[in-house]
């Protein structure tokens, strides 16, 4: 798959911006505020468009590169020598090899090595990480209420970790700004029909449609996704005329609107492992729905004065919210909790000295591992990708594995969460 560089990218999508765009800025005498907002969202959309056009040949569906032998030995959790063993004793998959002869295999290719070692083994170590009998589905909210704490970067890098690590992961969207579905391929204006994104899942009335209808397969093998568009944000005034309803004496006969992502879920819990859902920056009714559904919490906090005092907010919101839940008799038994410190530039004393200051406070409810603050996410984000999705050779190998060093980090460390639930060791 042919793509352009982040740089041609960015220059594409600001290039022509002065005349068409900026452009159109006519003075408020002249034009309504919801004519020109209007007016140049669509513009956006079509230069939007015309880029991705530009990063991806016309017809052709957003793509996964391949993987090296030893990335493939880090995912499946072997030694790069026994993999290089196993290729030489028996029926494992026959990778395709780039142009210096070197191995490069695809995710379903990484599956089938689990499944074949696992074959094996005999009841011995277990490769295939799916769940076991008596292991409950766990459902993992990434949220806070304030944007740029790196919440949807954290969720579609830990949906997409999780999947290579041979779980089976749908990821949903509950932002209506979906950038979690833009970067899985999908522009939520163009690609995303009024009836298909996770707004329909959740919906009131007969336009209601069944989750298993909604999930897309995606290009990472075993990671399926519910996409999001603008039409989530309906589900914050639907709530309300829907209980002003109730309180008329005109009942519905529908659930009450905190169970209704719960129940969605519940369709299509026996196809997956793992559920990572990306939350909206705010408190409301889709808030609180997730919060209802959700097994375990990975809330975001930027380590910055404003970004802290702001989570305080968050958390005393969020307690009112959940106190609200369980007087409707929702009881909320999270199996665990956890602030992730995001985009955490270390040689900034301030930001130190913050994280210091959440970790005496909330000792082990801090993840151990940061993520921490990099050019190569912002520039993997301009052609629409994550780490786990460009290759080394597209940054300076330091800046590459400091990134990538980071977030497997962090995601491993929610991984061994996640196990210790299921009592794994």
């Amino acid at each position: 798959m042919e793509t352009v560089s982040s740089h041609a990218a960015e220059q594409e999508l600001s290039g022509g911006l002065d005349a068409d765009f900026l452009g159109a800025s006519t003075l408020l005498e002249e034009q309504t505020l919801d004519a020109l907002f209007a007016g140049q969202a669509a513009q956006l959309t079509q230069r939007m468009k015309l880029l991705r056009q530009k990063l991806y040949k016309p017809g052709v569906a957003k793509a996964l590169r391949t993987f090296t032998p030893g990335e493939v030995a880090h995912f499946v959790g072997v030694d790069t020598s026994y993999l290089r063993k196993l290729d030489l004793d028996g029926p494992m998959p026959k990778p395709a090899t780039d142009r210096l002869g070197r191995r490069q295999y695809t995710v379903a290719e990484m599956n089938q090595i689990r499944t074949i070692l696992d074959q094996r083994e005999r009841g011995g170590r277990r490769y295939v990480r799916h769940r076991r009998p008596g292991e409950k589905l766990q459902v993992l909210s990434v949220i806070n209420f304030k944007g740029g704490s790196g919440k949807t970067t954290t969720a579609a890098h830990l949906a997409q970790y999780l999947a290579l690590r041979g779980y089976r992961v749908l990821g949903l969207d509950l932002d209506p700004q979906a950038s979690f579905t833009a970067l899985h391929g999908l522009q939520p204006e163009l690609d995303v029909a009024a009836d298909a994104s996770l707004y329909n899942a959740i919906r009131y009335g007969q336009e209601r449609r069944d989750m298993s209808d909604l999930v897309l397969r995606t290009y990472f093998d075993g990671l399926d996704i519910v996409p999001g568009n603008s039409d989530i944000q309906d589900f914050e005034h639907d709530v309300p005329k829907e209980l002003m309803a109730r309180q008329s004496g005109r009942q519905t006969g529908e659930s009450q609107f905190y169970l209704r992502l719960k129940r969605a879920i519940d369709q299509v819990e026996n196809d997956y492992d793992l559920v990572v859902i990306d939350c909206p920056p705010q408190m409301g009714y889709l808030t609180m729905a997730a919060l209802a559904a959700s097994t375990s919490l990975i809330v975001t906090i930027h380590p910055a004065m404003v970004d802290v005092m702001s989570m305080s907010q968050f958390l005393h919101m969020t307690a009112d919210y959940m106190r609200v839940i369980a007087e409707r008799g929702v009881k909320l038994q999270l199996n665990f909790a956890r602030y992730l410190v995001t985009r955490f530039e270390p040689g900034d004393a301030p930001q130190t000295d913050m994280v210091k200051m959440l970790r005496s406070l909330f000792g082990d409810h801090v993840l151990q591992n940061p993520v921490l603050k990099s050019t190569a996410v912002a520039d993997a984000y301009l052609s629409k990708q994550t780490l786990y999705e460009v290759g080394r050779e597209a940054f300076t190998r330091s800046t590459y594995d400091r990134a990538m060093d980071s977030f497997s980090a962090v995601n491993g460390e929610i991984e061994g969460l996640v196990k210790a639930v299921w009592g794994r060791a």
